[in-house]
């Protein structure tokens, strides 16, 4: 039997290596494509992310909430004569201006119903419906790629549903206990080097912490925000350090809450837009925490469904259908907006409140799937999407 001296030996330091925030240790990729998946959990407005505000309809329909035409003050950032971006997207603008954003709008999953539980677990399970699988295409995905160790990360406290599956993964964030000082990583070293699997473990997660640019042996921490929070950037930078290391994973999944705006949502200023400049400026980090490898990066920015598109009578929007998508990278072949756009009229509109969806996000999905990480449409519609024949990839999406 285990003494009770020894169970809180070692009990204190699990408590410490844990405290470093890492699983698994890290196999080299073989390729050198990257993959970010950014989920948005809320339901974001994508007509007021990408308002088409040269369709005949689009003030009318939505507005208090609508969005001025470009060149007009506050009006919305120009991208092709009929479709914008919202003036909180900047630096998303330049980027499309340099071809290397696809913006995709009239984009749903196939869900149909207004439950944000079941649209989050259709959307990352891939299938048909909310319970069509218990573990999620991304998973899946990773089991046939080219390689065996392409691993995936995911930059929370837990990993997502998209992330669930066979395929071993990794996740990280920044600790939320106490920063062990450099005495007690000797201390705990020590007390490791003579099991092997205590040991393994804690070197990496001390390699999985360099990784992310977390303290090192000297103590200092990193930025937070409120008790139990951190900030969304410290997640974006450990990404970019991730992806960047040669031993490091290929694949990157991070989160953004709050995106369900029933009341007070604004137009060019107010809760959304506040949202939308956090988005922005965690995107142009993203491309500069990559450095170099964000030529070979993909980033597909989703949420589970769109908003109404009327404004309701708490000058917000509720639940709706379809909303907009971000194609970004290095690796994109951009600079365009993909839309068989359906129009914002009574009679266009799905059950008369909601933008129509027009593109299947699994088309997308498909696409960065087979063109970026080289993974055989066979598999992409019999495991990684099960049964979705019917829905094609995006063309010339990648740069070839």
């Amino acid at each position: 039997m285990i003494k009770r001296r020894d169970f809180l030996k070692h009990s204190v330091a699990a408590s410490a290596l844990f405290g470093l925030q890492s699983r698994l240790a890290f196999a080299r990729a073989q390729t050198d494509s990257r993959f970010v998946f950014v989920l948005l959990r809320g339901a974001m407005d994508g007509l007021a992310a990408v308002p088409a505000y040269a369709d005949s309809a689009y003030r009318k329909q939505r507005g208090s909430l609508a969005i001025a035409k470009p060149g007009s003050v506050n009006g919305a950032l120009d991208m092709d004569g009929f479709f914008g971006l919202h003036p909180s997207l900047p630096e998303l603008h330049r980027m499309y201006q340099q071809k290397e954003v696809i913006v995709a709008h009239a984009v749903a999953s196939s869900y149909r119903e207004r439950s944000h539980f079941d649209a989050q677990k259709q959307l990352e399970n891939g299938t048909g419906c909310p319970l069509g699988a218990k573990d999620g295409w991304l998973n899946r995905a990773l089991t046939n790629l080219s390689g065996s160790s392409m691993d995936a990360i995911a930059l929370s406290q837990n990993i997502p549903l998209v992330l669930h599956g066979d395929a071993k993964v990794n996740s990280w964030s920044p600790a939320v206990l106490p920063e062990a000082d450099s005495d007690t990583l000797a201390r705990i070293a020590r007390m490791y080097e003579r099991d092997d699997f205590f040991f393994e473990q804690f070197e990496s997660a001390l390699k999985t912490r360099a990784m992310a640019g977390e303290p090192d042996k000297s103590g200092m921490t990193g930025r937070r925000m409120g008790r139990g929070k951190q900030s969304m950037d410290a997640f974006v930078r450990a990404s970019g350090r991730f992806l960047q290391d040669e031993d490091g994973p290929r694949i990157a999944v991070l989160e953004s809450n709050g995106w369900d705006t029933h009341a007070n949502q604004g137009a060019h200023t107010g809760q959304l837009a506040n949202k939308f400049s956090q988005l922005d400026a965690n995107l142009a980090l993203l491309k500069k925490e990559l450095g170099k490898v964000w030529e070979n990066t993909v980033v597909v920015v989703v949420s589970e469904f769109g908003r109404t598109v009327a404004v309701n009578g708490s000058n917000g929007s509720d639940h709706g259908t379809a909303g907009a998508a971000f194609i970004l990278g290095g690796a994109v072949n951009g600079g365009r907006v993909v839309a068989d756009w359906p129009g914002l009229g009574n009679s266009n509109l799905y059950q008369r409140r909601d933008l129509k969806p027009t593109l299947d996000v699994r088309a997308i999905f498909k696409s960065v799937l087979h063109d970026h990480l080289q993974i055989s449409t066979k598999v992409l519609n019999k495991t990684v999407f099960p049964d979705s024949d019917r829905v094609t990839g995006l063309r010339d999406i990648i740069i070839a």
